[in-house]
């Protein structure tokens, strides 16, 4: 027998948005350990707000939007945001119901001095390293270093020349995405920065091959577990 789309939709529902997310979903356990990691840190949260005011969008959605922009390669913060706004999967992992409204990508740029004012990155980093450390995943005999070119947020039409002022800058077309010819132009990090991420640098792996933007750092990961256990970021200052 022939199935058809039903003409109306339900107009209650009891199920909550975990109730899609397959038990064996990795995000699951994810879940848990940021979960606890950050409880650990709800005494710095207090100390970066105000006690009046109108509620600000908790910094724990903030600090586990992160992680699924990593997790699932999201283009930028507002793309992110679209999604979130139905998606259910990042809803439940955020804590968020059905009738929550999605927040606004520029949470994120307001939040994020204050973020890294208070040193929370870290905190978070080393509050799921003392986890791994309590279940024994970790050893203080064996670990590596492993030089890596992480690649950074920040678009190739971001890099201007060090020397150019706002002035001599003509209006974009698009303030999104503004339409740029490099053609004929030499960039190298000696003459150039990106306008959006200053620490990030031009590189490529050879001759002949794309200029990348990596930011270049240092992990270092534990031998057997391999599970990261620091991390830094590492410049060397050249013009190529």
């Amino acid at each position: 027998m022939r199935g058809r789309p039903k003409q109306q939709t339900t107009l209650f529902s009891l199920r909550m948005p975990g109730d899609r997310v397959p038990a064996g979903h990795p995000l699951r356990r994810v879940k848990d350990m940021a979960d606890a990691a950050l409880a650990a840190l709800s005494p710095t949260f207090d100390k970066m707000y105000s006690g009046t005011g109108r509620p600000s969008i908790p910094p724990e959605q903030l600090l586990k939007s992160c992680l699924l922009m990593a997790f699932y390669s999201a283009r930028s913060e507002r793309l992110f945001c679209e999604q979130l706004d139905y998606n259910l999967l990042f809803r439940w992992f955020l804590d968020m119901g059905m009738e929550d409204a999605s927040f606004d990508h520029s949470t994120f740029s307001q939040n994020r001095d204050r973020l890294l004012e208070h040193d929370v990155a870290r905190r978070f980093f080393l509050a799921v390293m003392g986890q791994a450390q309590s279940a024994g995943l970790t050893s203080s005999e064996h670990f590596s270093v492993d030089g890596s070119l992480i690649e950074a947020w920040a678009s190739l039409k971001s890099f201007r020349p060090k020397d150019e002022k706002d002035d001599n800058q003509e209006p974009p077309d698009d303030k999104g995405n503004p339409t740029v010819n490099f053609h004929g132009q030499k960039r190298g990090n000696a003459t150039h920065a990106s306008t959006t991420d200053p620490e990030v640098r031009l590189a490529r792996k050879g001759s002949g091959k794309e200029a990348r933007r990596p930011k270049p750092g240092a992990g270092r990961p534990g031998a057997r577990a391999a599970s990261l256990k620091s991390a830094r970021p590492r410049y060397r200052r050249t013009g190529r």
